[in-house]
């Protein structure tokens, strides 16, 4: 069937080319048109010009390609929509985060969600993005499947389906965690069967079977035996937490196994506190959120980058850089089982509508779902402990809901509340001129038009 599929953000080459590829390996999407949209268009003729290439070194001639710096142009005809943008890019981000930094808030915000890292200009900007991009869908492409995979996804999604009458699927990497669990503990992963379910970047190991028996006394047996050597002799990259101090910690405070990012973002901030702490409680390099995972992965960024432009002024085969086989990303595979009626079980972000006993139902949840031709099909799953919802997935709710309340009503005293709420804020001062101080930068025009012109200075406040 021939469908189109628009990527937003597509300047992410090295996304855009797994995307790409999975669409080349899968007979039931013959005949499709792709479309690259991006803001950069430097990065856009990258990802564009290597996509062509890697569908002609794999003969798929059937395939159409577009590019595009015009978002409402890109949606036109779209059936599926996938956005990975991230606003302003990482050098916004970067900027805004070096400055958070000197008002003491090392590596951005935890108070919003508490599901990431975010600096108050990423975390509006991409709210706003998102927004935008499901309102022209709405007037556009109605019909059309949005698929989220930039963040934050939690909050995003939560907006987005309570704001428009969009599709929208969210989806995160995170489960996979459960792949390295399986890896450490040497069982085949094609034996495994999971359940992990909770909100993105928030999710715990509700059921674990190998070979159909309870696999939990396998992870208790490598805690008791073998967890400390592992420890000691671990050779990972930075941001690698799955099997970190983190994760046993939450494990027996909690009663489940936290799965992907979650060891580093269930309400242990003073897991955080400083390096050292971060080296006992991740790994020798602090984790992913240390001043070295961080720059590791900045580093990473730009060497992909750089490997990109590369490739592209080489006439060496793409496929030698990057083999035909599925990637493992699931928006293709989604994207097919809707099209082809190829029903299967993904990990998907969307609105809990009962999934999770004691959560809202119109608050974003990460659970499994049939999908198929019919659509989206979400599973209702276990309850979690009552003590992990009331402590971890609630105390990430309602800072969620304070930041899409301060953002749709574009109040900056709900967000000076949200700031005056981390716990490294020593006054009111402090979080007033920050704020004032972020949406003064060049680049964030758009979040200081849409918070309006009044300063902190014309509220009654009592001091």
């Amino acid at each position: 069937m021939s469908i189109k599929i628009c990527i937003i953000g597509a300047g992410s080459a090295v996304f855009s080319l797994k995307l790409l590829r999975d669409i080349c390996l899968n007979e039931g999407l013959r005949g499709s048109k792709i479309c690259f949209m991006d803001v950069d268009e430097e990065r856009l003729d990258i990802a564009y010009s290597l996509a062509r290439r890697y569908a002609e070194e794999l003969g798929r001639k059937d395939l159409a390609f577009e590019k595009t710096l015009n978002r409402r142009k890109a949606l036109q005809d779209a059936d599926f929509v996938i956005n990975t943008a991230l606003s302003g890019g990482h050098k916004a981000s970067e900027q805004e985060r070096q400055l958070e930094e000197k008002y003491g808030y090392y590596r951005g915000m935890m108070c919003f969600s508490g599901t990431g890292y975010y600096t108050i200009g990423t975390y509006f900007r991409q709210l706003k993005l998102m927004l935008e991009i499901a309102r022209d869908m709405e007037d556009i492409c109605p019909d059309a499947w949005l698929i989220q995979a930039s963040n934050p996804v939690f909050d995003g999604c939560t907006l987005m389906t309570r704001e428009t009458k969009i599709k929208v699927i969210g989806l995160c990497h995170g489960h996979y965690g459960v792949y390295r669990i399986a890896e450490v503990l040497c069982l085949d992963p094609k034996k495994i069967e999971f359940q992990a379910v909770g909100i993105n970047h928030c999710i715990w190991l509700t059921d674990f079977l190998y070979k159909g028996k309870d696999a939990y006394p396998l992870i208790d047996e490598w805690i008791e035996k073998r967890a400390k050597k592992y420890w000691e002799e671990w050779k990972g990259e930075p941001t690698d937490v799955q099997m970190s101090p983190a994760s046993v910690f939450l494990y027996r405070m909690f009663g489940l196994f936290p799965v992907g990012d979650t060891p580093r973002f269930a309400g242990a901030w003073w897991f955080h506190t400083d390096l050292k702490t971060k080296k006992r409680w991740f790994n020798r390099y602090g984790g992913f959120d240390s001043e070295i995972g961080w720059n590791y992965y900045l580093k990473r960024l730009g060497e992909r980058f750089d490997e990109m432009k590369r490739l592209r002024e080489s006439s060496k085969p793409i496929t030698d850089k990057l083999p035909p086989k599925f990637s493992g990303e699931q928006h293709i595979p989604i994207i097919d089982a809707i099209v082809n009626n190829h029903k299967d079980i993904f990990q998907v972000n969307v609105p809990n509508r009962g999934c999770i006993e004691g959560i809202e139902d119109d608050v974003v949840v990460e659970v499994p779902a049939i999908i198929d031709g019919n659509g989206m099909h979400p599973l209702h799953v276990k309850s979690l402990p009552k003590f992990l919802t009331r402590h971890i997935i609630k105390t990430h709710v309602i800072p969620m809901e304070l930041g899409l309340q301060s953002f749709i009503e574009r109040d900056k005293k709900i967000l000076l509340y949200i700031i005056l709420s981390d716990h490294r804020t020593k006054s009111l001062e402090q979080a007033q001129e920050l704020i004032e101080k972020e949406l003064a930068l060049p680049f964030n025009k758009d979040l200081r038009e849409w918070f309006g012109k009044e300063t902190f200075e014309e509220y009654p406040y009592i001091i």
